[in-house]
């Protein structure tokens, strides 16, 4: 009989047992049930600041993107604008030893320069309307080398011409500020 009432007793504490995991069971479910649904808020939540953050991001490289471009549409036209305003330096380097033969037969005595005169005047007024300067009035100015190039130095006339440019032998020019061609120079030492 005992062994009866330890079975009677064991299926009632299975069956107890068995009602409690039901209940925890129950209870879990539930828990879990209230979890999801916290869970579905916090999902809505933390994708429409995922959403928020990625707008921010795409915004952010809109405007980087738009200002690479402006700058990049500012640097092309300044480089066109060089490029337009020099275009024309190979040309004019060609004609300068043109210029300089007639300014070397204007020295000569005796010749009909009337005629070379005009053609002379004429075409430095082309060049000069396109940009080009000569280096005028050198002799007595002080040498810099980003301008002039320095053929020989000679013992200085006189105490002031001392490291300053003595004598022009070819004539410089400028076009739009920059150095076509450098003037050869004699310093005085």
């Amino acid at each position: 009989m005992t062994d009866k009432v330890n079975e009677e007793k064991e299926q009632g504490l299975d069956q107890t047992d068995s009602v409690e995991n039901l209940k925890n069971e129950d209870d879990l479910n539930k828990e879990s049930q209230g979890e999801v649904k916290d869970e579905e808020v916090e999902g809505v939540e933390t994708a429409s600041d995922s959403l928020a953050k990625e707008n921010l991001e795409l915004k952010d490289k809109y405007v980087r993107l738009y200002s690479e471009f402006d700058n990049f549409r500012r640097r092309t036209a300044k480089e066109k604008l060089e490029m337009i305003s020099t275009a024309s330096m190979s040309l004019i380097q060609e004609i300068l030893p043109v210029l300089d033969d007639f300014e070397r037969s204007f020295k000569i005595e005796g010749n009909d320069q009337e005629g070379s005169l005009l053609i002379y005047n004429k075409l430095s007024k082309t060049l000069s309307s396109r940009g080009l300067e000569p280096m005028d009035d050198l002799v007595g100015k002080k040498f810099d080398a980003e301008y002039h190039e320095a053929i020989t130095q000679i013992p200085a006339p006189s105490d002031d011409l001392k490291g300053k440019i003595v004598d022009v032998v070819e004539k410089g020019y400028m076009l739009s500020g920059k150095v076509v061609r450098f003037a050869k120079v004699v310093i005085g030492n």
